[in-house]
């Protein structure tokens, strides 16, 4: 089941200095042996590309959707765990939806000998390292993604962008700094501050977990600034899930029902969002 409002309100920098911590309590976050698998099976073409601006290269991964026509490219930003073996068979998951999918790995470069994410010795270091990203790096880094993407042969020139936790947080950053979004989908991440709504031009879709007050008690003082700013704001509360539920409600390890069924629901609200771009 879900429901549209929780109460109370959180300062979103402590709600993203929370989410950097939740990693160390979220279960089986690091073993994702299940999602590399479902990725080794998916038919869709999948690469690897350098995208380059200045003197920096971001390495992002894209998925191809098996369509006749033309599509949208969807940025999709990571958790804080980095570009993840799940965030790449979530990726895969919306291209088979029928969209381009792009994911960066916004770690890229900042890893032991110059790698990503894949070059940390452990979780701890990995969430450390992402915490501590730059804002205007990570800007800069999903602008050169999106560039690329709409650049591609295959696009129509339509663009979205989806970010889970801490990319759901900066999901919602980048619908302030992005003017040609057609689309911002922000999964239980926090809102950016008050005074830069007013910048936002697509509407915005929070989706979020009903055990995850922490983040979800924004929800009505979001919902509230979108409104005076004159935005579209459209969140989603699902009861029972907790935090990183679309990952949790697929691991084989999870526990809680109601984070398969906020995954199932979520995924279904996004790809019949996605389909009115």
């Amino acid at each position: 089941m879900k429901k549209r409002l929780l109460p109370n309100s959180l300062t979103s920098a402590c709600l993203i200095a929370l989410c950097a911590v939740l990693p160390f309590t979220t279960p089986s976050a690091t073993a994702q042996d299940w999602a590399k698998q479902m990725l080794e099976k998916s038919p869709r073409h999948q690469e690897w590309v350098k995208v380059t601006y200045g003197s920096r290269t971001v390495e992002a991964f894209v998925v191809y959707p098996e369509v006749s026509h033309k599509a949208p490219v969807v940025l999709l930003i990571h958790e804080i765990f980095g570009l993840s073996d799940w965030a790449r068979s979530m990726a895969d998951d919306l291209a088979a939806a029928g969209y381009i999918v792009i994911a960066p790995d916004l770690l890229s470069g900042f890893g032991p000998n110059g790698g990503g994410s894949s070059a940390f010795p452990d979780m701890q270091a990995t969430t450390k390292a992402v915490s501590g990203l730059a804002a205007e790096t990570v800007t800069a880094d999903l602008n050169a993604v999106a560039d690329y993407g709409k650049k591609l042969p295959a696009a129509n020139g339509k663009l979205a962008v989806v970010g889970f936790c801490w990319g759901g947080g900066k999901s919602f950053q980048f619908a302030t700094e992005r003017k040609d979004l057609s689309a911002a989908f922000v999964f239980y991440g926090p809102p950016p501050a008050a005074d830069a709504l007013a910048r936002i031009t697509a509407p915005v879709y929070g989706f979020y977990g009903g055990n995850d007050a922490r983040i979800t008690a924004t929800v009505p003082a979001t919902k509230d600034a979108m409104q005076a700013a004159g935005k579209k704001y459209d969140p989603v509360v699902y009861d029972g899930a907790g935090h990183g539920f679309m990952r949790a409600g697929e691991d084989p390890g999870n526990t809680n029902p109601a984070n398969v069924t906020a995954r199932q629901e979520g995924l279904k609200q996004l790809e019949a969002l996605l389909k009115g771009l």
